[in-house]
């Protein structure tokens, strides 16, 4: 089998950051998905977020995402990698980091802000409904904000190269 192209980025020198992690086009619609990795630890070099946080991020950013009126309908997905050292959104059109940076700041701005009950942490909304942590997601998203996107530069927005 051929390794994924996310398995070819040195991880050991990756910072956190916004990175265009792809860019795919349908070819019997032309319609084009550019896939971010937002990237909020260093991965091996820093903690990994607690998974009650990014559940409680995963739905604060989400629902604003489907809210926002510039992107509500260019949304595809947003979602938790699976090492817990960042998020994957996916929107339609062809996106520069430098481009999705002002979407990406509202978003953990939200969530560094959101007071109140986390949206569809309820039994009949959420399949792990306990598994959230408001505090900790407004933690990691002030933390995102002050160490990376408030200074988000060349080298935080471009893979480092092995």
């Amino acid at each position: 089998m051929e390794r994924i192209a996310s398995f070819t980025i040195d991880h050991n020198l990756l910072e956190p950051g916004v990175y265009v992690s792809r860019i795919d086009q349908d070819p019997d619609t032309g319609a084009v998905v550019t896939t971010f990795d937002l990237r909020l630890t260093a991965p091996n070099r820093e903690p990994v977020m607690d998974t009650a946080s990014v559940h409680a991020l995963e739905h604060l950013i989400a629902t604003y995402l489907r809210n926002d009126p510039a992107y509500c309908r260019r949304v595809v997905y947003f979602g938790p990698m699976g090492c817990r050292t960042g998020f994957y959104l996916l929107v339609f059109g062809d996106e520069t980091a430098q481009g999705i940076a002002p979407l990406v700041t509202r978003m953990f701005t939200f969530a560094r802000d959101f007071q109140g009950e986390v949206p569809g942490a309820t039994p009949a909304e959420c399949g792990n409904y306990h598994d959230s942590d408001l505090m900790g997601a407004r933690w990691w998203a002030r933390h995102y904000l002050d160490k990376t996107l408030s200074c988000l530069d060349e080298a935080h927005t471009t893979y480092p190269q092995a």
